[in-house]
């Protein structure tokens, strides 16, 4: 009995891998349908994840945390305007709360990220002198005073080496962890058809 239970699910794991494999390549609608099951179950997981995550914050805001009191208002704030939009009350009511809240929040944590690299290298530098930390400041310095407002002459100086490293180096950078990303992808894959791998057992 023992046996079968550790077996059952490695076997139902390998059949609809190669079955949604086999879809994919030769019967697309088998394999659509099983992806949009994929797909479906993805979504009832997430929205038990924000319910989870409700009742997790809803019980610290009764014990007096008040940023957990924030996030449970902008939580039922939102999912609020997604009612109103839905039944026509409102247009586009999340969209303007993602515009006028979440993009200046992301757009202010990215600014303070660029700060927070310049001083991790500036530190960097102090603790070890070597040819790749100066290399790091020297492009972190550029990619900065390129983005500010800068007059003609130096726009023409900093613009050209800001591109450079930009379509060279940035973009040769993220086609390599692209790369190494769908290696593993591909090794996690071929590991689950076998029954190596079994993050399903945990």
């Amino acid at each position: 009995m023992e046996i079968y239970k550790r077996t059952l699910p490695v076997a139902l794991a390998i059949a609809f891998g190669l079955l949604t494999l086999a879809g994919l390549m030769f019967v697309p609608a088998v394999g659509d349908t099983l992806v949009s099951w994929a797909a479906f179950l993805a979504a009832v997981a997430l929205i038990l994840g924000v319910i989870n995550l409700l009742g997790v914050h809803s019980r610290r805001l009764a014990d007096g945390n008040l940023y957990s009191g924030l996030l449970v208002l902008s939580m039922l704030a939102v999912f609020g305007l997604a009612i109103a939009d839905y039944f026509g009350f409102t247009d586009d009511a999340v969209g303007d709360v993602f515009r006028l809240v979440q993009a200046p929040l992301e757009m202010a944590m990215a600014s303070l990220l660029a700060f927070f690299l310049l001083f991790a290298g500036v530190r960097m530098l102090k603790r070890q002198r070597s040819v790749w930390a100066t290399l790091f400041i020297i492009t972190v310095l550029i990619l900065l005073i390129a983005s500010t407002a800068l007059p003609p002459f130096l726009s023409a100086i900093f613009d050209p080496l800001a591109e450079a490293i930009n379509g060279v180096f940035v973009n040769a950078g993220m086609r390599g962890i692209l790369i190494g990303v769908a290696l593993g992808v591909v090794t996690v894959a071929l590991r689950l058809l076998t029954g190596s791998e079994r993050p399903y057992d945990k």
